[in-house]
């Protein structure tokens, strides 16, 4: 059991410095397609890998439609809902706000996991959650972030793709018992290259410009920041966040996603000259320490209990 709960940290942790360094390959792939555009590659990358991956490896995936409609809602929060009104929602919004209001996700997560899940959180594991997101926020008000009310529809439809985010980790968390890893990551990918790839081509249909689909491929910078987003962005941190969710509690694994501001930190010092401050070091500190909090306390409180 210990064993795989450090598998599942593990997990968790990876998922995190993936999802870290896909901000900065969103940055390069928005210079040359629009969201919708990048999300339809980025899904559609993600599938064929994965098919590739099955072939390959000889990965057993048990689909009927019965099981298929059981997973859909999953599929539907994540990522069919979550990236879309995050995109049109970035639209109306700064990113700074779309980063403050999804460093907000774990205290969500918190709250339908003790609803939907009956997962009960000690009160040094609560506040641990608190610090975390704490830090993250911090960092992002003090690099000058703030929520302009002025952008009310944006600021909406980022909220709900928080909640929708916070519905999949719960869902994640109840299907993974009756569904294995690969099959739950499998409908994710499917699903969202099949919804995002007729989106995106229906729009350009509609404005005619069917060709300038494929433009963007002419870039080798394009290629490469598509080819971590779907490969390891997308496919990788599915495969990695609904392993670390069929082990540990969806309020655990969502914090660890918070560790992702610290790696996005890191690879704008390294490869955008990006200036390091005190406040980068301080809201850092307060992140790690409610990630470690929260999965701290969650194992004494697992000891006492079970000494009882």
């Amino acid at each position: 059991m210990e064993n795989q709960t450090n598998k599942a940290y593990l997990a968790a942790t990876s998922y995190a410095v993936i999802i870290g360094l896909s901000f900065l390959c969103s940055k390069v792939a928005l210079q040359y397609a629009s969201p919708m555009d990048v999300l339809a590659f980025r899904f559609s990358v993600s599938f064929l890998a994965f098919l590739v991956l099955k072939r390959i490896s000889g990965i057993e995936i048990q689909m009927s439609l019965k099981r298929l409609v059981t997973m859909k809602r999953q599929a539907i929060c994540y990522p069919v809902f979550f990236f879309s009104l995050q995109a049109f929602g970035l639209m109306n919004a700064s990113s700074a706000e779309g980063g403050i209001i999804h460093a907000s996700a774990p205290v969500f997560v918190m709250i339908f996991a003790r609803c939907f899940l009956q997962e009960r959180l000690s009160r040094a594991q609560k506040i641990s959650v608190l610090v975390s997101v704490s830090g993250v926020i911090f960092i992002l008000l003090m690099k000058g972030a703030s929520i302009d009310l002025a952008n009310f529809k944006g600021l909406t439809l980022l909220v709900l793709s928080v909640l929708f985010f916070a519905g999949y980790n719960v869902l994640a968390r109840k299907l993974g018992k009756g569904f294995t890893t690969w099959e739950l990551s499998y409908v994710m990918m499917a699903l969202g290259a099949f919804v995002f790839l007729i989106v995106s081509v229906g729009s350009h249909l509609i404005l005619g410009s069917l060709a300038d689909l494929l433009l963007p491929v002419r870039s080798g910078n394009f290629i490469a920041a598509i080819l971590y987003l779907g490969v390891l962005s997308t496919m990788g941190s599915a495969v990695l966040n609904n392993y670390a969710l069929s082990i540990l509690e969806a309020s655990r694994v969502s914090v660890f996603g918070n560790l992702g501001t610290i790696i996005s930190l890191v690879a704008g010092v390294l490869f955008l000259n990006e200036t390091l401050h005190y406040y980068h070091l301080l809201g850092t500190a307060l992140i790690v320490l409610g990630v470690i909090g929260t999965n701290y306390f969650a194992q004494k409180q697992t000891e006492v209990t079970v000494g009882h």
